[in-house]
């Protein structure tokens, strides 16, 4: 469950009760995500919209995915391409 604050996002994850708040780029990764996307169309969108060099977007999205995973709140799935 999550809602937008001001540009921001706060995410409540209903197993352990816990909130955790994103900052705008992160509330947007979030609703990115909303929907299931590969991480390479997710990459291309947001280095389309912000001025971030690729090597620097790639390291803290991977971050930002990895710590999402690790407390559940989104699910990675690897389907072989066809």
């Amino acid at each position: 469950m999550s809602c937008d604050l001001a540009g921001e996002a706060a995410i409540l994850h209903l197993g352990s009760g816990i909130y955790y708040g994103l900052n705008p780029v992160g509330a947007r990764i979030w609703a990115l995500l909303q929907q299931p996307i590969r991480v390479d169309h997710l990459r291309d969108t947001l280095l389309a919209e912000y001025d971030i060099a690729p090597e620097r977007l790639e390291r803290d999205l991977t971050g930002l995915l990895q710590q999402l995973a690790a407390e559940r709140l989104i699910e990675v799935r690897h389907d072989a391409v066809a």
